[in-house]
């Protein structure tokens, strides 16, 4: 029987968890002073006196605890508990009985048991076994959001730095839209910080207590994204007997952020769409359909209206996706914070790397000016730390992908000068050099005739 709670919160008024608890019991007075206990606390309770009863209720619901009897008529408890843990249940299960001695206690812990409790109890027994199950729970959930976040995390010493005009913009409105819990999509190019600015709507959020649980879609194959969001039931992956629990479990009371949502498949987005609407989820392969209380936050570096356009991103999912919508500036756009990035950037990897500090003069901060960073902010942390490996600023990565005017910045930086009859001559001659002399290649890579070419080197004298 089934004996759900008032509407799923976070938590309840007492803070116990959002918790599903199937009761498994042939007395029905233990069942209902069980019920009668926990129903105001818990988001669903459900009942059963054997079994059997119990496990066709477990392959139609999601169960987080079970509270289960030893003494059962027909099966006993220890044995299937055996049995669950073989299928893949990985829930907390507390044994209790009114018969036991220390060769029983360490038979249900070795089945699995997560707690082991001799009836008659009190109710602050069963609360806090109820209890001391989901701190553990809750633990073991919080080590795997953190083994995730350290696999997945980003480079030691990014953040949002800078002060300018589009910056100061882009906090403001991270500051708004952090309060609520709407769903909100970062769109911008790539390496302009969309994981930092989502991290940071965690952070300022009331969620910022619960996991903030990242996945880039663009990194895990249509076929196991599906499974790697909401989990998988027991037997639907060969060879791997056990249930697994998705994204959207560990994400529970905080955040998802889907990076590169553009990247999703197109049936993926429609269970996608189904779950912004509902707030459930059904594991791959089960019948059972788990409340989600998580926002999401989604980002892409296309722009997801054209893709819409091109008949690869849903409509309906655009428009419950774009709520707010954020866009975050390229490193163009604001390269009056580079002299604050660099700062943050050599202050904060230096340590980390084992080496001094990097001393940037003003005409190397120039040519840092003078460069459009294409890569955007990450593209300035990869220079600055491969400059900081080889102790001096190394702009040659730059260069050798940099246009006309960049080269031409690159030259007076290392010559030292602004003249630009010198500057023209010096950037000339390196681009015949790095062909070999090969007069119509360098005209080509310069934009010019080779007969434009051919009048210089006439008068600078060179074959």
């Amino acid at each position: 029987m089934n004996h759900p709670a008032l509407s799923p919160v976070s938590k309840s008024a007492e803070g116990w968890p959002i918790w599903s608890i199937l009761i498994v019991d042939d007395e029905a007075g233990m069942r209902n002073f069980l019920v009668k206990t926990l129903v105001p606390r818990c988001h669903s309770v459900m009942s059963a006196g054997s079994a059997e009863e119990g496990a066709e209720l477990l392959r139609e619901n999601h169960v987080d605890l079970i509270i289960l009897d030893i003494s059962l008529p027909g099966r006993s408890g220890v044995a299937w508990l055996k049995d669950l843990r073989e299928q893949g249940f990985s829930g907390e299960v507390i044994l209790i009985t009114a018969f036991a001695d220390l060769d029983t206690a360490i038979e249900a812990l070795r089945a699995g048991a997560s707690d082991f409790i001799l009836k008659p109890f009190r109710v602050p027994q069963i609360l806090n076994a109820v209890k001391h199950c989901y701190d553990r729970s809750s633990l073991a959930r919080e080590n795997f959001v953190l083994r995730r976040s350290l696999s997945t995390r980003l480079p030691a010493g990014d953040g949002l730095v800078g002060h300018s005009h589009v910056m100061s913009q882009l906090r403001q409105s991270l500051r708004r839209v952090a309060g609520v819990n709407s769903t909100v999509l970062l769109q911008g190019e790539s390496g302009t910080g969309k994981e930092l600015a989502a991290r940071a709507l965690h952070d300022m959020s009331p969620r910022a207590s619960g996991p903030f649980v990242p996945l880039n879609c663009a990194a895990v194959s249509p076929e196991l994204i599906e499974r790697e969001l909401f989990g998988h039931a027991t037997g639907v992956i060969q060879g791997t007997p056990k249930a697994q629990d998705g994204l959207f479990y560990y994400a529970q009371g905080g955040t998802l952020f889907l990076d590169e949502v553009a990247e999703l498949p197109l049936p993926l987005q429609a269970t996608l769409l189904r779950t912004l609407e509902d707030h459930k989820i059904r594991p791959v392969g089960s019948q059972q359909l788990l409340h989600v209380d998580v926002r999401i936050i989604a980002a892409s570096n296309k722009s997801l209206a054209g893709e819409v356009s091109a008949g690869r991103f849903r409509k309906d999912l655009y428009y419950r996706l774009q709520v707010v919508e954020l866009t975050l500036p390229p490193l163009r756009e604001h390269k009056e914070d580079l002299p604050e990035l660099v700062h943050h950037f050599v202050g904060q990897l230096a340590p980390l790397l084992g080496v001094a500090p990097l001393s940037i003069n003003a005409n190397e901060m120039d040519y840092l000016r003078q460069y459009d960073w294409p890569g955007n902010v990450r593209e300035l942390r990869n220079l600055l730390e491969r400059s900081l490996i080889l102790g001096a600023l190394n702009v040659s990565a730059l260069y050798a992908q940099a246009s006309p005017r960049e080269r031409v910045a690159s030259v007076a930086l290392r010559a030292g000068t602004t003249d630009l009859l010198t500057l023209e001559r010096q950037h000339i001659l390196s681009v015949l050099d790095s062909v070999h002399g090969d007069k119509t290649r360098a005209a080509q890579l310069l934009g010019v005739s080779r007969r434009t070419l051919e009048r210089r080197c006439a008068e600078w004298a060179v074959g």
